[in-house]
Formats: structure tokens, C-alpha cells, sequence
């Protein structure tokens, strides 16, 4: 079933370096971040419909097409493991999307980094992103980022439901889906020491 929040469930610490090399255990998965072309749409549409029931993505009672924004893909070879697309809006950067194919590679964590680089390369002051109460892994993996809880919405997911009536109302992990949790990183402070 999608979900409404973010697929970043957990994964390992922050590794910005690519192209690179993700071990653990036995497995490795040797992947590259790079930015979102036009001729990128058409397989995203499907692997939006795939992770989040369809293109459009909900965030603070405001619909987007996450298959218009741009962003960066995470890949391996042929294959796309990993998704973020954003948006400006003056001096702040909103992560729409983020999702790892393969989760503990290093995925996410790479795909945040490329997106800091780019919000600081177009002058953002401030990157955030909204996810929803229930995804507990994503909460540990931002903070781990360097990424600080910035806001709580009580009850957003009810007017995002008018907006997307996709959006479950229970996750998998069986707690309700209420309320959108905004994380945020400052791109002024060196080295993000809050």
C-alpha cells in the first residue's frame, strides 16, 4: 500500500561521496547521484504511482505533481534505487519526495546531500520536508542528517485526505496517520551545528 509520508523508513549515516560503495554484510550496491532530466519523466510517473499511489504528493494542504519538480535520482547502472524531488520558493528548498529502493545503502542519505548542495548552490537559507507521524524510522534517519523536528501539524492528514483520498489512514506499522511533522535543516550555519 503507499504511503502518504516519506519511504525513507531508516537508513545509515550521511555518505555524500559519488559514485560509491555501500557494504553491509555481504551486499554491496554501487550506485550515482544525478540530477532529473525531462526524458526522466516518463519512468518516474510509474515509480511515483508505485511509492505514493500516484504523482501528486500532499504537503501542508498544497498538491504537486512530484513528476514535474525537479530533483535527483539514485541509480545503479540501469536501475533507479532512490528518488527525491524538491521545490524553491525564495530562500527555502522543501523536499517533496525522498525515497530509497534499498534501504541501509546510504541511499537516502546521498540523495539529501545532493539536494543541500543544490538548496546552498540557489541561495537557500533553510531545506525541509514534511513527513507524517507514523513514520518513526524517517524521524531517526533526518536527525542522523542533521536534520532538526521543527514543527508538528495536528490533524493535517484530514485535509490532505480531501486533497488525495489515497492516503490510508492507518500505516503498516498500525499507528493512526494524523498529524505532518516538518523537519528542517539550516544552510547558513557551518557545518550545521544548531
Amino acid at each position: 500500500m503507499p504511503r502518504y509520508g516519506d519511504a525513507v523508513d531508516s537508513m545509515m549515516s550521511m555518505r555524500p561521496e559519488s559514485p560509491r560503495i555501500s557494504e553491509v554484510g555481504l551486499t554491496e550496491v554501487h550506485f550515482t547521484i544525478r540530477a532529473i532530466t525531462a526524458s526522466d519523466e516518463p519512468s518516474m510517473a510509474g515509480l511515483l504511482e508505485k511509492l505514493w499511489g500516484s504523482r501528486n504528493v500532499v504537503t501542508r494542504g498544497v498538491i504537486y505533481d512530484a513528476g514535474k519538480l525537479p530533483g535527483f535520482l539514485a541509480v545503479e547502472g540501469d536501475t533507479v534505487v532512490g528518488l527525491l524531488t524538491l521545490r524553491y520558493n525564495g530562500r527555502e528548498c522543501e523536499v517533496i519526495t525522498v525515497d530509497a529502493l534499498v534501504q541501509r545503502k546510504g541511499i537516502g542519505a546521498a540523495l539529501l546531500a545532493a539536494a543541500q548542495r543544490e538548496a546552498r548552490n540557489h541561495g537557500c537559507a533553510r531545506m525541509w520536508l514534511i513527513t507524517t507521524n507514523d513514520n518513526l524510522g524517517a524521524f531517526a534517519f533526518y536527525q542522523k542528517q542533521g536534520m532538526r523536528m521543527s514543527a508538528v501539524y495536528p490533524d493535517a492528514l484530514t485535509k490532505a485526505r480531501k486533497l488525495k483520498p489515497q492516503i490510508p489512514l492507518i500505516a503498516e506499522n498500525g499507528i493512526p496517520i494524523r498529524d505532518e511533522v516538518e523537519f528542517e535543516l539550516d544552510l547558513i550555519v557551518p557545518n550545521n551545528q544548531l
